[in-house]
């Protein structure tokens, strides 16, 4: 609230939209919407440059907020951006073509760009050091952590080995990172940006979507499936993890990686109800 006040906005109260491992936050009555995230932990300027970049070649993706310098504001050990804030539209739900066509056009705009990110390897790789070490999570049973190891390992070699062409990614375009707008869909959350093939970021989003993406590989996609499912449970058994109830969220994860492929998308392994 300070930060935006002293940039000249006016700010009366602050409302907390969504607490994880990220604070994100609605200002009023000046209506901007608020990334908060630790110092350490954040890359909230390359977000913001690729924000830019992006708005740049028409692509759908939440705009940072005119009336302020777009950049990364640092306080008291934690990095703010500010954003514009918008109104989320009815029906809630998003027709899936829709949100294959928010997809594809995203991927056409990064394809545009010359940016410097992390390989999606990168991102497998912080999690196998999760998975891989009882110091750093120390709750899993033997057999959750062998199968994590196990999963991680065997589907970044069958993803690799299949050299499909690679590209710029969002990293994580689930349904919690699209915005319905009256300016239509519209994705957020561009920290995780990364390079691989466009299946990792299918792999992502429910199956009436990617059926919608043009020329998607399924046995690929099907791979990236099981390496994000295993990827998302070694996360959630992070000590640091701040995702509600994040370890009921990793005990399912890892049920759904125990039955085998075909291995089901993220949004119908979260919605499920614990068995007995």
């Amino acid at each position: 609230m300070s930060i935006a006040s002293a940039l000249g906005l006016t700010v009366d109260d602050a409302v907390v939209l969504h607490n994880s491992n990220m604070l994100a936050v609605r200002l009023l009555p000046c209506d901007v919407f608020a990334r908060v995230a630790p110092a350490a932990q954040q890359v909230a300027q390359f977000e913001v440059e690729l924000a830019q970049r992006l708005a740049e070649t028409q692509s759908p993706v939440a705009a940072l907020e005119p009336r302020v310098e777009p950049r990364a504001y640092e306080r008291d050990g934690f990095v703010v951006t500010l954003w514009t804030y918008y109104e989320t539209v009815t029906p809630q739900e998003i027709s899936p073509a829709d949100y294959a066509n928010a997809l594809e056009r995203l991927h056409a705009g990064m394809r545009k760009l010359d940016i410097r990110t992390p390989h999606f390897t990168d991102r497998v790789q912080e999690a196998q050091q999760l998975a891989e070490s009882s110091n750093l999570t120390p709750e899993p049973a033997d057999a959750d952590r062998e199968l994590l190891i196990s999963t991680l390992r065997s589907r970044r070699q069958a993803i690799s080995d299949r050299g499909a062409a690679e590209q710029l990614l969002h990293g994580e375009p689930h349904p919690g990172n699209v915005l319905s707008t009256t300016s239509g869909l519209l994705f957020i959350d561009l920290e995780t940006c990364c390079r691989g093939p466009v299946e990792f970021d299918l792999a992502h989003v429910p199956e009436d979507v990617s059926e919608r993406y043009a020329d998607a590989d399924a046995k690929l996609l099907s791979d990236c499936r099981g390496l994000v499912l295993a990827m998302v449970a070694a996360w959630r058994w992070d000590p640091g993890d701040e995702f509600p109830d994040g370890q009921r969220a990793g005990r399912k994860l890892l049920s759904a990686l125990r039955q085998g492929p075909p291995w089901p998308t993220l949004d119908v392994v979260m919605r499920r109800p614990d068995g007995p």
